[in-house]
């Protein structure tokens, strides 16, 4: 049993890592911004497998009633608020920040519980919440890549990731089991994403996108879908294997991970703020490659020791550092 919790929590991290990883690189590098489409699609693909997996038995749905079907449907409404405020944010965000952000609407969920159903809650979850606020209240003035659409749908999205929180433990729909919820999200998702892509001008302004017709973007948008309908399975798998603290740490695991990989792989501007040392080049920032070239390296620990006139500065910088660092902690006090 030990090495199958296992084996499901490395198969969890590794769909983590690769669908959000693909995600960035679709949105930024290929740079097809078009939500309405490519959230359409992911979950067209999602709701075909999930479909295929109950006609051939792997999976069972059961969502046959009217009743549990409309007391889901401000749920489904939510969840396509998430998905397609996501795709705008991750679009613009490095990965970490979005991941940081997203983190909050754990606050919105501890904040609900607090003040409207008046339940207890431990001070350790406490702090980490207000540690997870503070964290995301420093990015924006530490961020050297400051998008202010970018954080304006990172919040919209840790808006709706908190509500659809709150609405599927207010909701608790007896007959709907987890895959009974992902498949209703799923089909109203492409329902109403569908419609929206030509009010929101995506159906013919995807015609002017330069990958179109590349064998590369066809398979980053397939392998997508599919990364994302398997990440499904296994946070489910997960969530039914794993008491809620194993399966916090695993996802806190996999964030880390995604958010590490994220900083090599992509064009990331390092601040001091955000990596913790100090040197003398202008702007006060380096890449990610001028940071790892092993020929620079000398350059910014000298750089980096000579100025003690900024200590103040340093100090600064290494409590901002120690708020962004702990929210990652932090936020393996709650459970996805």
């Amino acid at each position: 049993m030990g090495v199958r919790r296992t084996l499901v929590g490395l198969t969890f991290c590794t769909c983590y890592l690769a669908f959000y990883l693909l995600n960035k690189y679709v949105l930024s590098v290929l740079k097809f911004t078009y939500p309405t489409l490519f959230q359409g699609w992911q979950t067209f693909v999602g709701a075909f497998l999930l479909h295929v997996s109950w006609k051939l038995g792997w999976v069972e749905i059961n969502c046959s009633s009217r009743s549990d079907v409309s007391t889901w449907l401000p749920a489904s409404v939510v969840f396509v608020g998430v998905i397609y405020a996501g795709s705008r944010a991750l679009s613009r965000l490095a990965v970490p920040v979005f991941l940081i952000l997203h983190n909050v609407a754990e606050v919105i969920v501890c904040g609900y519980q607090k003040c409207f159903r008046k339940e207890k809650t431990s001070p350790a979850k406490t702090c980490s919440a207000l540690f997870l606020l503070a964290a995301a209240g420093c990015l924006p003035f530490n961020d050297s890549q400051f998008d202010p659409d970018g954080y304006f749908w990172a919040v919209i999205h840790t808006c709706c990731v908190g509500s659809y929180k709150i609405l599927r433990k207010s909701l608790k729909p007896n007959t709907l089991s987890d895959i009974d919820q992902q498949y209703l999200n799923y089909i109203f998702s492409v329902a109403l994403l569908t419609i929206a892509s030509h009010p929101t001008g995506d159906l013919f302004s995807v015609l002017d996108f330069p990958f179109l017709y590349f064998y590369r973007f066809h398979g980053s948008c397939c392998a997508s879908g599919i990364l994302g309908f398997f990440l499904m399975l296994t946070t489910v798998k997960l969530k039914s294997l794993l008491a809620p603290g194993q399966c916090a740490a695993w996802i806190f695991f996999a964030k880390v991970v995604t958010a590490g990989l994220s900083v090599l792989l992509f064009d990331v501007v390092l601040t001091s703020a955000t990596v913790g040392w100090k040197h003398g080049r202008k702007e006060n920032q380096w890449t990610v490659s001028q940071a790892m070239n092993p020929k620079l390296l000398p350059s910014i620990m000298r750089n980096n020791g000579t100025n003690d006139g900024k200590r103040m500065s340093q100090n600064s910088t290494a409590k901002k550092h120690f708020l962004l660092v702990h929210s990652w902690y932090s936020s393996k006090f709650f459970y996805m």
